[in-house]
């Protein structure tokens, strides 16, 4: 019986695991295993609502063994150092307790067929003192980690009141900086209703830093444009243009050796696939350690390696690389499974297409906006408020039926309703 390993349970990887355990694991055709470093599971794009509390991982987070149990496949826990082609071997670093005791010794899985579904991490560029001084937010882990300290600040500012304020600086315009700005005040604001009196939206300065010449700068202007103008409603202080060279303990330095005071200071700015990828023999890798694939998503030197979602790089027709957005780990997710079962029957393998169907970027309750349908239109819908926000929401519902089913997804969001009503709206510890 073949082995099928998934390396990393994000959005690409749980949903591939899913449907390649229904359609090989169920049947005894393969042997389905899913590796991830974490225990749970949380869609990437909500991180910044974990990051502020307003998302509780203990509550709306996937535990990856519960859900293998009935998805028949298998879960590991580990976190791959390194992997042999050739061999067929990934390997796992040893895992220690939290007085450091060894719990389980570095090991080794084999496989016959892997895909490779780590993610993306932020790039700090070699920044000097971002490492030290800064949060980030791209595990669970890293936004609890930072709505902590949040959560301390804010009760600094209430307990000191006055003219207190809390400065927050984020370095990166893109979705998870802007949506993080919008979602700060809407937290602040809620605090005064948790006994945080003092707390408001107007106690928090926050300084949203882009390098380039625009926020938001994967998406078309005009939603980069009304974007830009909510958060300055808001009280946002966008800088555009601006380039961090240091971060030190009192705040950022910028290449005019402008110092930007902060509280608190977090880097969502540029991503590149964890750094183990490009120490792999065998295997192109780009100068952000995406791995070079073949149109059927295959590595570019080895047809057992697939690769999906932002470690993976995929050139399009048009000589672009294909986004490192959730839409495109979905379908990437659906073609290997396609082509996983394709090889099972001796069947040609399809190539990748990227179908835009949009972007929407979401400024917690004031506002969402975004363009729909993408090139299934000629051209694009430009679309706000109300429905852009309903469209958000939707995309999070089609992740969970994805890998739950309609009826347990239906469920799950059902009690998500009925939890906010009896549960405090954010985390309060």
């Amino acid at each position: 019986m073949k082995k099928i390993v998934v390396l990393g349970g994000g959005a690409g990887g749980l949903e591939l695991v899913t449907r390649l355990g229904h359609s090989l694991g169920k049947r005894k055709h393969a042997e389905i295993t899913l590796i991830d470093r974490s225990q749970t599971h949380i869609w990437k794009p909500l991180l910044h609502e974990v990051a502020t509390g307003s998302l509780d991982i203990n509550t709306d987070g996937i535990n990856y063994r519960a859900h293998s149990t009935k998805h028949y496949y298998k879960f590991k826990l580990g976190t791959a150092y390194d992997i042999d082609p050739d061999n067929k071997v990934i390997r796992l670093e040893s895992i220690h307790d939290d007085k450091g005791h060894e719990v389980l010794p570095s090991r080794e899985v084999s496989y016959d067929i892997l895909i490779l579904a780590v993610g993306s991490v932020s790039n700090d560029f070699g920044t000097p003192g971002v490492a030290d001084h800064c949060y980030f937010l791209d595990s669970h882990r890293q936004a609890e980690r930072f709505q902590q300290a949040l959560l301390q600040q804010f009760m600094r500012v209430h307990q000191l009141g006055g003219d207190e304020k809390l400065h927050i600086s984020i370095v990166g315009g893109g979705a998870t900086g802007v949506e993080l700005s919008a979602e700060l005040f809407h937290v602040a604001d809620l605090l005064k209703t948790y006994g945080m009196t003092e707390m408001s939206k107007d106690k928090v300065k926050v300084e949203l830093v882009e390098a380039g010449p625009r926020i938001l700068p994967a998406l078309p202007d005009r939603i980069a444009t009304n974007a830009k103008k909510e958060l300055e409603k808001l009280g946002v202080h966008v800088r555009e243009a601006t380039r961090i060279t240091e971060a030190r303990e009192e705040g950022l330095v910028t290449a005019d050796e402008e110092v930007i005071a902060s509280d608190l200071m977090i880097w969502a700015a540029g991503v590149k696939a964890p750094e183990f990828i490009k120490n792999i023999k065998g295997l192109e890798t780009t100068r952000s350690n995406q791995v070079m694939v073949k149109g059927t998503l295959q590595s570019t030197l080895y047809d057992d390696l697939y690769v999906i979602g932002d470690c993976c790089a995929c050139k399009q027709a048009n000589g672009n690389f294909v986004p490192p957005r959730a839409q495109s780990a979905h379908q990437m997710a659906s073609l290997v499974h396609e082509n996983i079962l394709a090889s099972f029957k001796n069947e040609p393998l399809k190539d990748y297409e990227y179908k835009d169907y949009g972007s929407l970027v979401n400024l917690s309750r004031y506002s969402t906006v975004g363009s729909l349908m993408g090139n299934l239109m000629k051209g694009s819908m430009f679309v706000e408020g109300r429905l852009a926000r309903f469209v958000y929401v939707s995309l999070y519902r089609l992740h969970l039926i994805a890998i739950h089913g309609w009826f347990k997804a239906m469920i799950i969001l059902a009690a998500q309703r009925i939890g906010k009503v009896v549960k405090p709206k954010l985390k309060l510890h």
